[in-house]
């Protein structure tokens, strides 16, 4: 048979074939997603399992990773190479002998230790070693060896995503730490936006004061069983009078960040954008996202999705530089900034690559600074290490981005909403460039990415980026 078709198929060993003394084995790497897995499929939500700081602490955590991955290994190698389909499986008889962790390559080896004629009973001796030889688990498996030949085609096993959102989780406990941030709640006058808000403070992420028509704003609340208590409302009966008083607060320093209500972003952005009295400054506004990838294994940013439609060179130098500086604010101290096209070539008919081309020489100039920049690249050369190989593109940026320049809104908002719909992710955004913060989040978003969302905004307004031309 030619060399990598057994791999299409399985098939057994009869009783008549097994020999004492034969031998099969089967490794798995043990990983975070497998025990999630696990917990998904069981039920089972004990910590040990689902929270890794709790199992870290637990001296039950090795021995429930022993039982889970040396018994499946076990009878994976019963079931698909010895004695193979058709055996079934009587009992085993295990014992733990080191502890097995998350990283683990575990190795399980089964050898024939008795055969049964008058059964057909086969007793197999077990033996699980990790990927330093290390015996971590010994035993001996019963089974009742099949008696007909069978060889079948081996079953694609469907593709189960089972992921967590670190990212996420790491943003909002960063949040909770320091003061809380006094933010305008532009027009709050739809249950969301309101809990969004009202969960903010809670957390202590921030202070809010509520800009819209006071009571609509309180009987909303009471409707939803919410308490305003004390909190302060700016009486504006429209969404343009709300968002302008809103920009009129944060020039005189008593609100630290917009966060918009039931209202079009346009309304919003409008007085914002004013020259004379708004709250511009040196540096062209754009918006990041924080895109949560439970495939991929750090914070992706993305930029522009939401204000810039179709940005010219200079609007992506500030747009680059607003994603590098808030990266530093995050924790990332030189990200990787992926400058994507549909291409990984600079073509003259593309103007988005020679954009990328030339905003890579602009770093290199100093013009841009804080990252590391590589561009055109498509987006499996931007996050996909093994695209990028297949290219034969050696880059400190390609296969590991930590920011995605897209080449206009349309491009970002379709992949951003890919990423969230299709891929399972958590997103969270925030507008930087003007004087302070400004949370845009869509009607459909949910509670989570609101409050998200808020702490990215938080951890901006705390770290006071200084910004060219930013009022501090």
């Amino acid at each position: 048979m030619p060399r990598g078709m057994t791999d299409l198929f399985i098939e057994n060993r009869t009783f008549d074939e097994i020999t004492i003394g034969e031998t099969a084995s089967l490794s798995h790497t043990v990983s975070q997603r497998d025990i999630d897995l696990f917990a998904t499929v069981s039920g089972d939500l004990n910590p040990v399992h689902v929270d890794p700081a709790f199992a870290e602490t637990s001296t039950f955590h090795h021995i429930i990773i022993h039982g889970m991955w040396a018994a499946g290994l076990i009878s994976a190698v019963l079931g698909t190479k010895l004695p193979g389909p058709g055996t079934i499986y009587l009992g085993q008889d295990l014992h733990f002998r080191h502890p097995v962790d998350i990283g683990d390559t575990i190795t399980a080896t089964l050898t024939v230790k008795e055969k049964n004629a008058e059964k057909k009973d086969v007793t197999l001796d077990c033996v699980c070693t990790n990927q330093a030889g290390e015996v971590v688990v010994t035993g001996r498996a019963y089974t009742r060896a099949p008696t007909a030949k069978v060889r079948r085609a081996r079953v694609r096993l469907p593709n189960v995503r089972v992921g967590r959102h670190p990212q996420t989780q790491a943003i909002l406990a960063r949040a909770r730490g320091g003061a809380p941030v006094p933010t305008a709640i532009v027009y709050p006058v739809d249950v969301p936006s309101l809990l969004a808000a009202l969960d903010a403070a809670k957390a202590g992420f921030i202070r809010p004061v509520f800009i819209g028509p006071e009571n609509r704003i309180r009987a909303l609340a009471q409707a939803a069983g919410a308490e305003l208590g004390d909190m302060r409302i700016v009486d504006a009966a429209e969404g343009s009078d709300a968002a302008a008083t809103a920009v009129a607060l944060a020039r005189v320093g008593e609100v630290a960040m917009l966060m918009k209500g039931d209202l079009h972003t346009e309304t919003l952005m409008h007085p914002i954008l004013l020259a004379e009295t708004g709250l511009r400054t040196g540096r062209h506004m754009s918006h990041i996202y924080l895109v949560d990838v439970p495939d991929y294994p750090r914070p992706l940013l993305l930029t522009d999705i939401a204000i810039n439609i179709r940005p010219t060179l200079g609007e992506k130098v500030s747009i680059v530089q607003n994603a590098i500086d808030f990266a530093h604010v995050i924790g990332i101290p030189r990200p990787r900034v992926a400058i994507l096209a549909a291409v990984e070539t600079v073509n003259d008919r593309m103007p988005s690559t020679i954009d990328a081309a030339s905003l890579c020489k602009m770093a290199d100039r100093g013009q841009i600074t804080g990252g590391v920049l590589d561009g055109p690249l498509a987006f499996d050369n931007a996050v996909s290490e093994a695209a990028a190989k297949e290219k034969r593109i050696l880059s400190e940026v390609a296969g590991k981005a930590d920011i995605l320049l897209v080449p206009d809104l349309e491009a970002g908002n379709m992949l951003a909403k890919n990423l969230t719909f299709l891929a399972g992710a958590e997103a969270a955004g925030v507008v930087l460039g003007a004087r302070v913060p400004i949370i845009v989040t869509s009607r459909a978003d949910s509670l989570t990415t609101r409050l998200a969302s808020c702490a990215l905004g938080v951890l901006v307004a705390r770290s006071n980026m200084q910004i060219p031309g930013n009022v501090a």
